[in-house]
């Protein structure tokens, strides 16, 4: 089994805390968005995974070694490929051509999910899905009365099905994936001036491929501020033994309202922490009162009041304002 990771995005929705680092290494809970995925992916596959492929932009050398590490972490292979220019979801999995080989998972790094199935590797293929309230900015899918897929369509404006997919995506055939998508590139095929996947998905299906559904429990996007402070919330819910301080963190006359996580070498005082708080390695929080946020490492955060919010790496932070997105480096005193 390989996982192929496309996550060259800029990540604006996101900014300003992807101008420093590439939006999937953007902390949910203690752990990077893209590491998480791929641990959960790796849960559900059923079998071991001998290579985890990352498709990349300009992001360094160092971002290259940390995902090479998150794949060997897991006993994988950590394979870097570069995506120099958007040309759609198609061609972003096609720049990792040479790890398109067998069983492949292919999961866009924007995303986390709460599944309790284990992948049926015997399928042809697995998409998996999600209701949505507006399907309008999705690709969705249509089913049959046996829960095969009938039909892919990619941003519908008007209503032809609720569930969609999620960016994760399961084909036992990695190499005929890979021709279906070269044969979009040769031929010129878009829709919505991109190269898109879910035309791939299309004529697969119309070559006999049988492709099902896999319906996760719970989908957590993580692309823009709002919903990653929300993906953390829930992560710090669904997983109660994160829900911890670590030993080297000081606390002096506070309180740590659960769920939260407390990173190694942060240092809180007088302060009301959680829920649902991350406080990032080596962060400072005194005299404040905080709730629902992400304070990532080496911050500052002194006489503040504040909820929904994110601060940055080596930020620093004095005010009371109630909802805040503070990137990294920045110093502001309110």
């Amino acid at each position: 089994m390989r996982i192929i990771v496309p996550m060259a995005g800029r990540g604006s929705r996101l900014r300003p805390h992807t101008l420093t680092i590439p939006k999937p290494l953007i902390p949910v809970a203690g752990k990077p968005i893209v590491q998480r995925l791929v641990e959960d992916i790796t849960k559900v596959c059923g079998e071991p995974v001998e290579e985890i492929a990352f498709i990349i932009g300009d992001f360094g050398d160092q971002v290259e070694k940390d995902l090479v590490a998150v794949a060997e972490g897991l006993g994988a292979k950590g394979s870097i490929y570069y995506q120099e220019e958007a040309l759609g979801t198609a061609h972003a999995i096609l720049c990792a051509k040479e790890s398109l080989d067998g069983k492949v998972v292919v999961a866009f790094a924007d995303t986390l999910f709460k599944a309790d199935f284990t992948l049926d590797t015997n399928a042809d293929g697995i998409i998996w899905v999600n209701r949505v309230d507006d399907p309008r900015a999705f690709g969705v899918v249509q089913l049959d009365q046996d829960n095969t897929i009938t039909e892919f369509v990619e941003k519908p404006q008007e209503f032809i099905s609720d569930l969609a997919i999620i960016g994760i995506y399961f084909f036992n055939d990695g190499a005929n994936l890979s021709k279906e998508l070269q044969y979009l590139i040769d031929n010129d095929i878009k829709d919505k001036g991109e190269y898109q996947l879910t035309n791939a998905l299309e004529n697969m299906k119309n070559k006999g491929l049988k492709f099902k559904t896999g319906k996760v429990i719970e989908w957590l996007d993580c692309g823009n501020k709002n919903a990653t402070v929300f993906s953390n919330q829930r992560v710090l819910e669904f997983e109660k033994d994160i829900n911890k301080t670590d030993a080297s963190a000081i606390i002096e006359n506070s309180v740590i309202i659960e769920p939260s996580m407390i990173l190694a070498g942060a240092t809180i005082k007088n302060s009301v922490v959680g829920p649902h708080v991350t406080v990032g390695k080596n962060s400072v929080i005194e005299n404040s009162v905080i709730s629902n946020s992400i304070i990532q490492n080496d911050a500052m955060v002194k006489d503040a009041n504040f909820s929904n919010s994110m601060i940055g790496n080596k930020a620093s932070y004095q005010g009371s304002t109630k909802d805040l997105s503070v990137g990294d480096y920045n110093e502001i005193k309110d």
